[in-house]
């Protein structure tokens, strides 16, 4: 039985590319392709695809909310980002999401097929540099701070919230939209896993 491959990416040409170069052996399958992490994350439930490939930059929601938001849902599916970042925080945060393979688009065809299949058998595939990176953090013990997760902006903004500042506060002192301040609080809340100010101050700080 092919192995199901399901496709998340916002670029056409990438994504009918990948379609054709997946379909183009009789060991994987394509049940289905997204140019948005908002119809994936509809439709990947349903489709309970064994390996999603998966771009981090897309319009809305980025590829890494995406994983956070169906990775529940669909258990037994293994996620592959294929994207151009290479930096420690879009791949630590990848990893953290769920991923459990890491491309660069620059990947050879025959690799990516290779890739696939490794990550369905158990493997994490990823391409040399990002391996290296992931080997780095274990090698000398990086601990994983809240700063690193974050923004410059998503910082600054948790920080005067942690002083007591209203939202209109923090955006007349930021000189940014409430609107924006609000966005802000929105991500900070998602990349730290909580659901209000108490919660996100205490885990930035690591009070108990």
């Amino acid at each position: 039985m092919p192995i199901k491959v399901s496709i998340v990416e916002d670029l056409a040409e990438v994504r009918e590319g990948l379609a054709e170069l997946v379909s183009s052996d009789r060991e994987l399958s394509v049940i289905g392709s997204f140019g948005d992490a908002e119809s994936a994350v509809d439709k990947l439930p349903k489709l309970q695809a064994d390996i999603v490939i998966m771009d981090i930059n897309l319009p809305g929601m980025s590829g890494i909310d995406c994983i956070r938001s169906v990775k529940e849902k669909c258990p037994d599916t293994q996620f592959m980002m294929f994207t151009v970042y290479e930096n420690d925080e879009k791949v630590l945060q990848a990893l953290q999401a769920g991923a459990t393979g890491y491309l660069l688009k620059r990947t050879e065809p025959q690799r990516i097929l290779e890739s696939i299949k490794e990550l369905n058998q158990g493997g994490s595939p990823m391409s040399s540099n990002i391996a290296r990176k992931v080997l780095n953090i274990f090698l000398h013990e990086k601990k994983i701070t809240k700063k690193e997760i974050l923004s410059n902006r998503e910082n600054e903004v948790l920080e005067l919230l942690a002083g007591g500042l209203l939202y209109k506060e923090i955006a007349d002192k930021l000189f940014i939209s409430h609107g924006t301040v609000r966005q802000h609080i929105h991500n900070i809340y998602e990349k730290l896993h909580v659901n209000n100010r108490t919660e996100a101050v205490n885990k930035y700080f690591d009070r108990k």
